[in-house]
């Protein structure tokens, strides 16, 4: 006679081996929660109480929708463009094309304008231009031409277009940080350029 006795334990050991499977896929589930929060709060503290894994920079004028925008550190000037929605159809682009550099990296607290078709502008002097003129009694490093910036004490046909194959400039140091001048040259007219 055939002994019978392991299908009484049979009801227990598939009760057993149902419950281990459903604490299994509980504490899976639980892990995953657990880690997926994790993940969150890391981004947040990255982003936002740090204050490194992001910079802004205002954009102006021709645009779609001009303001103040939060963007990667690393961001290039286009990132920032596709963001303000793009230009706007009244933007210069001929000036746009000649000068902004869509591949430039942004810095933290940088402005950008793009000005309108034959856009004019009060000078502080009161005298009107074309956006991107002398408005400053200074030479605007990212709009001169190049017989203007030639006029310049060290800077001859080619470093102006070497200025001019850089732009945009954020700051006038950039002139310096870019090499783009020398350091001797810069120090000796650094007071008679400005950005814009």
């Amino acid at each position: 006679m055939k002994d019978f006795t392991w299908i009484k334990t049979l009801p227990q050991a598939l009760i057993l081996v149902v419950l281990i499977g459903v604490i299994l896929i509980g504490a899976g589930i639980l892990t995953i929660l657990v880690f997926s929060q994790k993940e969150d709060k890391i981004e947040i503290l990255s982003s936002e109480e740090t204050g490194v894994m992001a910079i802004k920079v205002d954009v102006e004028g021709a645009v779609a929708r001009p303001g103040i925008y939060e963007l990667a550190v690393g961001s290039r000037m286009e990132d920032l463009l596709t963001k303000a929605g793009g230009l706007s159809a009244e933007a210069d682009r001929e000036w746009v094309a000649k000068s902004l550099n869509r591949a430039q990296k942004l810095t933290d607290g940088a402005k950008v304008y793009v000005p309108k078709q034959n856009e004019r502008v009060e000078s502080r002097e009161g005298k009107s231009g074309v956006a991107g003129s002398n408005i400053t009694g200074k030479i605007n490093v990212n709009t001169a031409s190049a017989s203007e910036l030639d006029k310049l004490w060290g800077v001859g046909p080619a470093t102006a277009q070497k200025i001019i194959e850089n732009r945009p400039y954020q700051t006038v140091e950039e002139l310096l940080s870019k090499k783009v001048l020398k350091k001797n040259v810069y120090e000796r007219i650094f007071d008679e350029l400005d950005v814009w």
